[in-house]
């Protein structure tokens, strides 16, 4: 043993097969391709196996944006996000990161190394990074943990992990390995296959029927689609479901791009608005699909529903967790397909509802719903945030993937970014800072990584400058591996939000403003372009970062000012 009771690392270039060895060959045999990560003393025999493997590796520079790396990858490309851990403080930096996947149900599997065994349990014997339960850190934020003790129960295990991954609800796995067993030379032979298939979550049939019977009787159906609906793949099954019964459609923030932008049933995303709040209190029937109504749904928990309830989610501690309905544990997707099979069955041929909103038809509804929102917007002296919104969303090619951090701009995206044939993706989940640029890192990776050329792979993230400070570290990483991501940051000397919380609530903000680099100088250092533009050129500074090389940077240094809340008393 070495003095810090660390297990001596093998000579270099012995080429014996290892547990590390299992572990890649593993996740190769399930189809990954790309490991995020950052190297450490218990998990050399992971890295040094990598060398003899095909994984590609991508080292962050802050594990907990290693994690948002992985969930990126995931979000953007389907497939699982795959990171490594070193032990004790690597495994701990990457829990903030590991709670948005969580919370936003995001597939990934997390492999930490872990102190020798014979360091393992009650005993302190003063191993570095060691703790008294490391998987039990990990319990808050993960689906389940393991520990694997011997080198033949790396291969099932992770097996098993994947499985689970991808079964909904989905998550992240956590395993962890000791280091001697990932270094320790192994009898066990290579892994030629291994196979991961998610578990059937289907609805209950009674629950199916109960809920048609609802839905056929029903005069002002409604529909709010959360982020599970994206999750289960179930946007043609919804589109098709509120076609038959007229009902308006209204995502969450998670649920941004579920239901076409413009039909005339899409309320779009204005869920913080009491015009869509009232609206959604009127329906006698309504549908809430892969949302537990929290926070922000229930604009703030003000939200008084008079009809009845029926709630479809994969997560069973979600059901009725904030309103009683008719709760049916299932995958979104497969429920709302047999929602919507079963619709068919109960309705003629061709025949749809007809729904009655108190002598308006839905699609009146909706029309004039959404231009009460915009009368209050333009009578509130936001034509500078509108038209920032705007242009943003004007630059961005139509099948671009966005990535946004808990910043001012991100909070106006959860409400009127038009995601067209991209994906928005937020850390709305558990809403820590730094997610955006290290997420869509990943994504742009795993976009390139499926085939896609340098142009069509690019992302854009959309920090603020206090969010930003959380994983600017990664502004290496994206240059050492030439990512091609544009990199928005909005400057306005602060947090923002909270500022805005606080001058609201107490009259004057405190602890909001912040000493800050020059962006652009400092992403220069790194090599990484940068421009600093006024808000009106903000459009031309997207359309020439998109068409560049590798990553880059723009600053706009503004102050964005939030749309009046509606969940206040006036």
């Amino acid at each position: 043993m070495t003095e810090s009771g660390a297990a001596p690392v093998p000579a270099q270039g012995s080429g014996a097969r290892n547990g590390g060895d299992l572990v890649v060959e593993t996740l190769e045999a399930l189809g990954a391709k790309t490991v995020f990560g950052i190297p450490g003393q218990h998990a050399l025999g992971l890295f040094d196996a990598m060398g003899r493997g095909n994984l590609r590796f991508v080292s962050s520079r802050v594990e907990n944006n290693s994690a948002f790396a992985a969930d990126g990858y995931s979000r953007a490309t389907g497939e699982v996000g795959v990171l490594f851990l070193s032990t004790g403080p690597g495994a701990l930096t990457s829990l903030a990161g590991l709670q948005e996947a969580y919370a936003t149900g995001v597939p990934m599997v997390v492999v930490a190394s872990q102190i020798p065994l014979e360091g393992l349990g009650a005993r302190r014997k003063g191993m570095l990074h060691q703790l008294d339960d490391q998987k039990a850190s990990a319990a808050n934020v993960t689906k389940s943990q393991r520990l694997i003790q011997h080198a033949s129960g790396i291969p099932s295990a992770i097996q098993d992990a994947w499985t689970e991954a991808i079964s909904s609800p989905q998550g992240p796995v956590w395993l962890e390995i000791p280091q001697n067993v990932l270094l320790d030379p192994i009898m066990v032979p290579p892994v030629e296959d291994a196979l991961a298939e998610a578990a059937d979550n289907p609805p209950r049939i009674e629950l199916v029927r109960e809920a048609v019977k609802w839905l056929e009787s029903a005069q002002r159906p409604a529909i709010i689609a959360g982020g599970g609906t994206r999750r289960g793949r179930a946007e043609k099954s919804l589109l098709s479901i509120a076609e038959k019964l007229r009902a308006p459609v209204i995502c969450t923030p998670g649920g941004n791009g579920a239901f076409p932008w413009n039909h005339e049933l899409s309320l779009q995303s204005w869920i913080e608005d009491r015009y869509m709040t009232d609206l959604l209190e009127d329906a006698d029937v309504l549908v809430v699909i892969g949302s537990s109504l929290g926070e922000v749904t229930s604009n703030y928990f003000t939200f008084e529903p008079r009809g009845r309830i029926i709630q479809i989610d994969a997560e069973p501690r979600v059901l009725e967790s904030n309103r009683p309905g008719l709760g049916i544990r299932a995958d979104a997707g497969q429920a709302l397909a047999a929602l919507d099979e079963a619709l068919d069955a109960a309705l003629e041929p061709g025949r749809t509802t007809t729904p009655d909103w108190h002598g308006s038809t839905p699609e009146e509804l909706v029309k004039e719903s959404l231009a009460k929102v915009r009368a209050r917007l333009e009578s509130q002296d936001l034509a500078k945030e509108l038209k920032f919104m705007a242009d943003i969303r004007e630059a961005v090619p139509a099948d671009m993937q966005t990535f946004w951090d808990m910043t001012i701009a991100a909070y106006w995206g959860w409400s009127c970014w038009d995601a067209r044939e991209g994906q928005f993706h937020s850390a709305q989940g558990a809403g820590g800072l730094g997610y955006a640029f290290p997420g869509a890192i990943g994504a742009a990776v795993g976009l390139e990584t499926l085939g896609k050329p340098a142009g069509s792979a690019r992302v854009l993230a959309v920090s603020g400058d206090g969010s930003s400070m959380y994983s600017i570290a990664e502004l290496a990483t994206a240059k050492q591996h030439n990512v091609p991501v544009t990199w928005l940051i909005v400057d306005d000397g602060g947090y923002g939000i909270l500022r805005e919380y606080m001058v609201g609530a107490f009259g004057k903000a405190t602890a909001t403003e912040l000493a800050r680099p020059d962006f652009v100088k400092l992403a220069e250092s790194f090599g990484v372009p940068a421009t600093r533009v006024a808000p009106e050129d903000v459009g031309d500074a997207l359309r020439a970062g998109f068409a560049a090389d590798g990553p880059n940077v723009v600053v706009v240094e503004t102050l964005l000012k939030m749309f009046g809340p509606t969940h206040l008393a006036p």
